[in-house]
């Protein structure tokens, strides 16, 4: 069983019981435990945060009970969310601006469009979590990337070092390294070069 902790950041408006799986690298920066309130992951090491990666104010981390997050030196993530049921992963030095959306599950059945009286006829949280967990395909995020304002980054999707998504982008598909994708849906529009 995890346990959890009360972890107190400096200058943090609310300190709250962090799980004792969520593992903070010293020279990394939080704004805020609240950021961690939807970590619900029953793995050994639900969320790692590197040496010097930030997460700032407004960003969730939702992970559900099978799944993990890993953030890379030096990335940061300024107000966005991440819906994680298995696994996403973001490289070093990669930036995520405000209102982004990273999910690696859609936590519930794509093939048909759900009207409110069938959603709350659906099962309780168990049944749910354990269908969006097989329904889960990781989130790949490589170093040195950009993501935009309120893109959001769809499951299954790797994008790969040196990218850079366009704001407001619906990514749905794997982005080349060093590639500029823009749109809705995300269409690679520019090749960049390589350092």
């Amino acid at each position: 069983m995890i346990g959890t902790t009360l972890r107190q950041y400096p200058c943090d408006w609310e300190p709250i019981p962090m799980r004792d799986n969520i593992s903070v690298d010293p020279a990394a920066h939080i704004d805020t435990a609240f950021s961690f309130d939807l970590c619900r992951s029953e793995l050994p090491i639900a969320v790692s945060l590197a040496r010097g990666s930030q997460v700032l104010s407004g960003t969730m981390l939702d992970v559900g009970p099978l799944g993990r997050v890993t953030v890379g030196e030096c990335a940061m993530l300024n107000a966005c969310w991440l819906i994680a049921d298995s696994e996403i992963t973001i490289g070093d030095c990669t930036m995520l601006s405000w209102s982004v959306i990273v999910m690696d599950s859609y936590r519930f059945p794509r093939n048909r469009v759900l009207r409110r009286e069938e959603l709350m006829k659906l099962p309780e949280r168990p049944d749910r979590r354990s269908a969006a967990a097989v329904t889960a395909r990781p989130v790949h995020i490589g170093n040195n990337v950009w993501i935009g304002f309120e893109a959001c980054i769809l499951p299954g999707v790797t994008i790969g070092d040196g990218a850079v998504v366009g704001a407001r982008s619906v990514v749905f598909e794997d982005v080349p390294p060093y590639t500029v994708a823009a749109g809705n849906p995300a269409r690679c529009v520019r090749q960049l070069t390589p350092p």
